[in-house]
């Protein structure tokens, strides 16, 4: 069954438009999720992931309602089905 990447409005542009990318492939993890991402959208990869690897502080990434940085970050794994989203950090005052 694919995984769904949720895609935030500030990516869109980076994704064709597109709000949610289906990855077809079998993923085991998040990394492997988002490397399927990057195979349609490669652009969106700096966006999201520091050059290091590792994904930006300012962004957040979901699967489900549980944010990766609590449960594995991208070794988070991934059922059959998930729903992934990628979200901006909001701040303000």
């Amino acid at each position: 069954m694919p995984v769904t990447v949720h895609v935030p409005a500030a990516l869109r542009a980076l994704t064709g438009g597109e709000s949610r990318v289906r990855i077809d492939e079998r993923v085991g993890t998040v990394a492997d999720a988002l490397e399927g991402l990057w195979r349609i959208h490669p652009a969106a990869r700096a966006r999201v992931l520091t050059e290091q690897g590792e994904v930006r502080p300012h962004v957040n990434v979901f699967v489900g309602d549980e944010s990766i940085r609590f449960s594995g970050g991208l070794a988070t794994l991934v059922r059959d089905g998930a729903e992934i989203w990628i979200l901006p950090a909001v701040s303000g005052g």
